[in-house]
């Protein structure tokens, strides 16, 4: 494979699309979901998954080196180390995971869309906004990969915009006794959606012909993109759990069992509507620079899958093949997917976006990796440890379907509409 070094924007913009497809809109009910476990146990938390979920993009890194195919993406990997099984698998999870995220993203921007155009005093209904987000956005999907990322950064710089804004309206009004609570037997709750909140590894073989396959830049894009969602999500943690205490009236726990975003309760403790506007912002563009990374790695993996050059009228029938089911279902059957997606979302991700490339570097070890005996034995060693943990957190997740309290049953269940 070529391994010209790409320019540094190239690389800075790889790293926004990895930033932007981890921040999505479940960031605004992260802090509902980690409240009863107290702001220090989900740092740790969160900095063992993220941690876990880099380390699983690099692996995916490595496994575009063993194929020999320039361009190849997750299918054409697990049918050539794992055989048909393996591929099948891969294309029931990754299909069902991406469209349904596209579904939900394309829903939600058609919501806002419909909302935010009743200020001009149009009148649409969301299924008319979500045509009007895929004419507006899903069309840079038919484009260069350069006039994406140009987009990605823009919208990025949007949505951290309005990120700081959210954070210097609360930060006033944080309370530091509030950062005492902890709860080390509750930490556990916010870890089926801490690894949606560092799901991006479907998008990681794309990155590949965007950076040359360049090694070195790959692996700087993907840490830097981490690195950068993780200082994301713990300053937002810090601001919220900071702000809004567990208990009584607006608290966080009230939140969670109403089914409501952390940014309700951050409006009505701080008095500002300034919030409400700029978390309705926040949650938009974060949605449009989700959906810009999955559909970007849904594009790629149906190319492989299915053997369509992206050039001509390949690009076209890719571009219809990812758009076309998102529309049409966000606007028929935008509820059944939507809850698909909810009751697969940590089974999903666990499998897809941790597992499986972990056990595709564990099995193609003994073929691909060349390196000494003594590395590769410890290489493996540790692939089996990351391996054990994303089971546990399978077991986890299957427990806290079948076997529930009340609480940890509205935290599986929680559901909030976009503000």
């Amino acid at each position: 494979m070529t391994e010209q070094v790409p320019s540094t924007f190239k690389i800075i913009t790889a790293s926004l699309l990895v930033a932007g497809t981890c921040i999505g809109g479940g960031m605004l009910a992260l802090p509902v979901t980690a409240a009863p476990g107290g702001l220090l146990p989900t740092i740790c938390s969160m900095l063992v998954i993220w941690l876990m979920m880099t380390t699983t993009a690099c692996v995916l890194i490595e496994l575009g080196f063993w194929m020999k195919k320039p361009n190849a993406h997750i299918i054409t990997m697990a049918s050539t180390i794992l055989g048909k099984w393996g591929a099948a698998l891969t294309w029931i999870l990754f299909l069902f995971i991406s469209y349904a995220s596209l579904i939900a993203y394309t829903a939600g921007c058609g919501h806002f869309f419909s909302s935010a155009l009743t200020y001009f005093h149009i009148a649409i209904s969301p299924n008319t906004g979500c045509w009007l987000f895929i004419l507006t956005f899903g069309l840079f999907l038919f484009g260069s990969k350069y006039v994406l990322g140009k987009t990605n950064d823009l919208l990025f710089l949007l949505m951290i915009t309005a990120y700081i804004l959210l954070i210097w309206h609360g930060l006033d009004d944080v309370t530091p006794v509030l950062f005492l609570r902890r709860n080390w037997h509750k930490a556990h709750l916010a870890i089926p959606l801490l690894v949606t909140a560092f799901s991006f590894q479907t998008m990681v073989p794309s990155l590949h012909p965007f950076l040359n396959h360049h090694r070195r830049s790959l692996r700087k894009a993907v840490l830097l993109g981490t690195i950068f969602a993780l200082s994301i999500y713990m300053l937002w943690m810090f601001v919220i759990l900071g702000t809004i205490p567990l208990e009584g009236k607006w608290g966080l726990e009230e939140a969670l069992h109403r089914g409501e975003p952390a940014t309700h309760a951050l409006i009505q403790i701080t008095k500002s509507p300034i919030i409400a506007h700029t978390a309705a912002f926040f949650a938009l563009f974060a949605l449009i620079t989700s959906f810009f990374g999955m559909g970007m790695g849904l594009f790629d993996f149906l190319s492989d899958g299915l053997k369509i050059a992206k050039k001509g009228k390949g690009n076209i029938l890719l571009g219809i093949l990812v758009l076309l089911p998102s529309l049409l279902f966000a606007v028929s059957y935008e509820r059944v997917f939507i809850t698909a997606l909810d009751l697969s979302g940590g089974f999903g991700d666990t499998i897809l976006n941790g597992a499986l490339p972990i056990i595709m570097f564990w099995v193609g070890s003994r073929r691909f990796l060349h390196t000494s005996k003594r590395n590769k034995h410890l290489l493996r060693i540790g692939a089996t440890i990351l391996l054990c943990l994303y089971l546990l957190i399978f077991a986890f997740e299957a427990k806290l379907r079948l076997f529930s309290t009340k609480e940890e049953a509205s935290i599986e269940h929680f559901e909030f509409s976009i503000p």
